[in-house]
């Protein structure tokens, strides 16, 4: 047999080894033996039991049952279809083979037989085309095996199986009748589908295709909503394996079915104080498949967007927000999970979405006469819970509110009113007729007196947010002045002041007894910190407010350096001190951004202020930020541990400094606005080191002018003064700029020797000294280049009129010379005149005169020839006409000789 070849082939070089027992090879055999080859009906049936047994006991038997089983059990499933109970011993003996045994655990490296079963039954489609075609069989138990046998492989092959199903027509098809099944079957169904659906995109395109939506929520109403057990679990597990990765199938189920069966699951039924962990799982569930509709889809989805928006529009038209409220702020018995992700729905809901934004800050909770604003109910749960997490949450909320929103946060900040002295130290039960502001100033300063800061950061880390980006509110929060606790400590201090205070007091606390800062506390410090920062940008108002009190800025240098506090802390406090002097205006002596500087370079060095920098961005808190806290999708079995979160689970991540409100605090927003801050910072470090001071008020006596040492003297001892002073100033800015470079650029590693030349005394005040004398020599160049150019400008003048004039004089002497020509030709003329030769000229002008007349003879007789030619030829036609010429020519010549004496009379 080629099939029993092959099987032996693959698998028997694998498990055929020293280790496994002879005995459950040869024992298997025999069992095989009997089912292929046995008689009676009996006997093969009570073989199969003992096959079963064995393979669901023993790795040694699964071992040998895949090396030989597979050909005798595929042929009874292929053969024997109508033997239901030999049918239903095959389905449990496959199901068994490909089940782990839990007590034996081998090597690590050992090969698992049941994976290696698993992928032999897969291997070939027609295997799972057969397994397919036994759920149209009318037998209960053999359709719950087959669906059993399909979990299991896919649990062990899932990509295989999920290829085969997909190859095969009707596959899916055939899966999902079975939801229509008895409710054992339909359970069973129900789950090979949510594994089914995890990861396969087209297997989920198919699924909805064939009316998943409507046989879900048909289910989870059949069950009792979210009082159901895990069978509505698993429901809302396949709903959002269906929608978490598919823009598409959330458009499907917004247009055909609606939100409405999806946010009844929400509403809160019977004894609302009573939740079970089946239901607090299921609330969290229903929570999820909203915040998969509030994402809108995969990012990659370009009509992620769109869809997203449309989602976050028709849930709160669904009136959502009352459901979230009720679980996470008014059910008082609500478990923390269930409150915790309600308010992060909350916050989803209205991110950058105006409308929804509008809706909350218009929300009110309660019963008439005692509604209150639902920002005010969500203040106070954040100020008053024991739990981090809901703090967390309720943080995020505000978070969300205020992001993008400065009309939101304007009208936050205008309820920002102090109440009189009795209510500030009034116990916080009593709050519940204040403002929003009013109830927020009373958490800034709640607690004081017993040094519990805690609630204080937390009322810190909601005005962090009202004040972020809006310079108007901040100038706003700037104006508030608290009263003194006692009236013996003088006059009220500014609200700024007053976060320094619990800043030190927050240090304080985490040094008792020497020991280190408690898990408890260890987020108080960056929280203010990130307050102070996020007030202090762009804000000079701020800046001048805090360094109007000289003991902060000692405090913070003391807090960049003090080595017991935290990477985080440290770095923030660095950031702090570096944004008193970009943000710096001020001019007044010892509260200018160079004296700051300065006061670095003294109390710490630039070298140790820059490392905070690198050692902060090198922590875990800042390489991991996310721009939320990432959320686990809920599984059967992750479920049960999501619905018993606590506080206390952190303990181990606390104790490295990780605590989960850090990574709040460190979100990725924040993170880069620290990294564009610190680039910031070490430029104008850089600056500041590699720029004189702009005011210098004393004159060195060098520049001074000595009595009687004339103009000439003073100019050229004042030039070889500056040269000097110039090279010199310019070597130590070139070497100061250098070393600042350096120092932002390493964090000024090895350069403590070079730190102590800036930072030294004698040096500083040479730098100085030379820093006034070159203002002083340079205000003189500029003098001297201005009367230079002013020279040069006259002397370009004169030259171009004595150009013009050198011009003109050339034209004259043109001219004179072709005068001086002419007279001297005319001068010739005149002495050949004088020489007497006038007979010479006679003949001349005779021999001239003689030569004009021979001309005009010549001209006569040529026109006399053209004459006589005419006169022949009219002779020659005269007489051709009979006319005598002769005759006619008579007393021509005599008529003209008579005129000719008639006109010489007259002339006389």
């Amino acid at each position: 047999m080629d099939l029993v070849a092959k099987y032996q082939g693959v698998v028997g070089r694998v498990f055929r080894n020293e280790n496994s027992g002879s005995s459950e090879d040869s024992y298997v055999e025999r069992l095989l033996d009997r089912i292929s080859n046995g008689v009676l009906a009996e006997d093969r049936r009570a073989a199969m039991l003992e096959l079963q047994s064995v393979v669901s006991e023993s790795r040694a038997g699964q071992m040998a049952f895949g090396a030989m089983g597979f050909p005798v059990i595929l042929s009874v499933l292929k053969e024997e279809r109508d033997d239901f109970e030999m049918v239903r011993g095959t389905l449990e003996t496959l199901v068994g083979a490909l089940s782990p045994i839990g007590h034996a655990k081998g090597p690590a490296n050992e090969v698992q037989p049941t994976l290696m079963n698993s992928d032999l039954l897969s291997r070939e489609v027609d295997n799972i085309s057969l397994l397919l075609s036994l759920l149209s069989e009318e037998d209960f138990y053999v359709r719950y095996y087959t669906l059993q046998l399909l979990t299991a492989l896919l649990t062990n092959s899932p990509q295989r199986l999920q290829e085969a199903i997909l190859s095969i027509p009707r596959g899916i098809t055939r899966l999902m009748d079975m939801l229509m099944d008895r409710e054992v079957i339909r359970n069973e169904a129900l789950l090979l589908l949510t594994y089914l659906t995890r990861e396969a995109e087209e297997i989920q395109k198919i699924v909805v295709f064939e009316g998943a939506f409507e046989k879900i929520f048909s289910i989870i109403k059949e069950e009792g909503g979210s009082e159901g057990g895990v069978v509505v679990q698993d429901c809302l597990e396949l709903l959002n394996n269906l929608l978490r990765n598919s823009a598409s199938n959330q458009v499907l189920l917004r247009e055909t079915m609606g939100f409405d069966q999806l946010l009844s699951v929400l509403k809160l039924r019977g004894t609302t104080y009573k939740f079970s962990q089946e239901k607090t799982i299921n609330l969290l569930s229903v929570l999820e498949t909203i915040n998969l509709l509030i994402i809108g889809g995969p990012e990659t989805d370009p009509g992620r967007d769109s869809n997203k928006l449309t989602n976050k529009t028709v849930l709160v038209q669904k009136k959502v927000l009352d459901h979230l409220f009720m679980l996470g702020v008014e059910s008082q018995w609500a478990p923390v999970p269930v409150r915790c992700a309600a308010l992060h729905c909350i916050g989803d809901l209205i991110a950058n979405h105006p409308k929804n934004l509008e809706e909350l800050a218009s929300k009110r909770l309660g019963e008439e006469p005692d509604l209150e604003p639902a920002l005010n109910s969500v203040l106070r749960i954040l100020l008053r819970t024991s739990s981090k997490q809901e703090f967390m949450a309720a943080d995020y909320l505000f978070k969300n509110f205020c992001q993008q929103n400065p009309d939101g946060q304007t009208m936050l900040a205008s309820t920002l009113i102090l109440q009189p002295q009795s209510m500030i130290h009034a116990p916080v039960e009593e709050d519940i007729n204040m403002s929003f502001g009013s109830m927020l100033l009373h958490g800034l300063t709640t607690g004081e007196n017993e040094g519990d800061v805690e609630t204080c950061s937390r009322a810190a880390s909601v005005l962090s947010h009202v004040i972020k980006g809006n310079n108007q509110c901040k100038e706003k929060v700037l104006q508030i002045e608290l009263e003194a606790p006692t009236p013996i400590l003088g006059r009220a201090e500014p609200l700024l002041h007053r976060m320094v205070k619990y800043l030190a007091l927050a240090s304080s606390m985490k040094s008792k007894d020497g020991k280190s800062s408690t898990s408890e506390n260890v987020f108080v410090q960056p929280i203010i910190l990130k307050l102070l920062i996020i007030w202090l940008s762009d804000c000079p108002n701020a800046v001048q407010c805090f360094l109007d009190s000289r003991p902060h800025l000692t405090y913070l240098l003391e807090l960049v350096s003090n080595p017991t506090t935290t990477v985080s802390v440290r770095g923030l406090a660095a950031v702090l001190l570096g944004e008193c002097v970009i943000y710096n205006k001020s001019n007044a002596s010892g509260r200018d951004a160079y004296s700051i500087v300065d006061a670095i370079s003294q109390k710490v060095g630039l070298t140790s202020y820059f490392l905070k920098f690198d050692e902060m961005q090198k922590s875990s808190l800042f390489t991991s930020a996310k721009p939320f806290l990432p959320r686990k999708s809920l599984t059967r079995s992750s479920a049960a541990s999501m619905a018993e979160i606590e506080d206390g689970a952190n303990e181990s991540s606390d104790q490295k400094n990780e605590h989960p409100m850090l990574a709040s605090v460190f979100d990725s927003p924040f993170v880069y606005f620290l990294k564009r801050l610190e680039a910031d910072i070490r430029e104008k470090m850089v600056e500041a080191y590699s720029s004189p001071k702009s005011q210098v008020t004393v004159v060195p006596a060098e520049l001074e002018q000595r009595s009687g040492e004339n103009d000439v003297d003073y100019i050229k001892r004042l030039k070889i003064f500056v040269e000097k002073q110039c090279h010199e100033i310019q070597d130590l800015l070139s070497r100061n700029a250098t070393l600042a470079e350096d120092l932002a650029r390493t964090g000024g590693n090895n350069s403590s020797s070079l730190e102590r030349k800036v930072s030294g005394g004698s040096d500083r005040v040479q730098l100085e000294t030379l820093r006034r004398d070159l203002q002083e020599a340079s205000q003189r160049i500029e003098t001297l280049k201005a009367d230079k150019a002013k020279a040069e400008s006259e002397a370009s003048t004169y030259k171009n009129l004595a150009g013009k004039t050198e011009s003109d004089l050339k034209s004259l002497s043109d001219a004179y010379n072709s005068l001086e020509q002419a007279n001297f030709r005319l001068e010739k003329e005149v002495e050949a005149l004088k020489s007497g030769d006038i007979e010479a000229l006679k003949e001349e002008a005779r021999e001239e005169a003689l030569k004009e007349s021979e001309a005009e003879l010549s001209d006569l007789l040529v026109c006399l020839g053209q004459e006589q030619s005419k006169v022949e030829k009219l002779s020659t036609r005269l007489r051709e006409l009979g006319e005598d010429v002769d005759t006619l020519l008579e007393g021509i010549g005599d008529d003209a000789g008579a005129d000719d004496a008639d006109e010489d009379e007259e002339e006389d």
